[in-house]
């Protein structure tokens, strides 16, 4: 599932960079984040495939559970990531004005 889910957020994040408008939401670190988590449970399944064969596509209930919220948690941590490095780099200029507007 973890493979799955982070695949899933890949492609997403790239049709969304893909059919942007301007460069303002900087998303490759964000598409970097999700297509190397998608690589490395890629490795992770080829390698877990050839120690347990078959056993591979009959994953027990618990396991598909944990799988499921390791693969939201990445996702849901590469976007928090990505949020605060566009907070920081601030291209539009929005906290900037906001932050100098309060002070005045």
């Amino acid at each position: 599932m973890t493979l799955l889910i982070t695949v899933f957020a890949a492609v997403v994040a790239t049709i969304k960079w893909y059919n942007r408008k301007d460069d303002s939401m900087r998303l490759e670190p964000l598409l970097f984040m999700f297509w190397g988590a998608s690589l490395m449970w890629l490795v992770d399944a080829i390698f877990e495939y050839a120690e347990s064969k078959s056993a591979f596509f009959t994953p027990a209930l618990e396991d598909m559970i944990n799988d499921t919220y390791l693969g939201l948690s990445v996702v849901a941590l590469a976007l928090v990531i990505w949020l605060v490095k566009l907070l920081i780099s601030d291209p539009k200029g929005s906290v900037r004005a906001a932050l100098c507007r309060k002070r005045a």
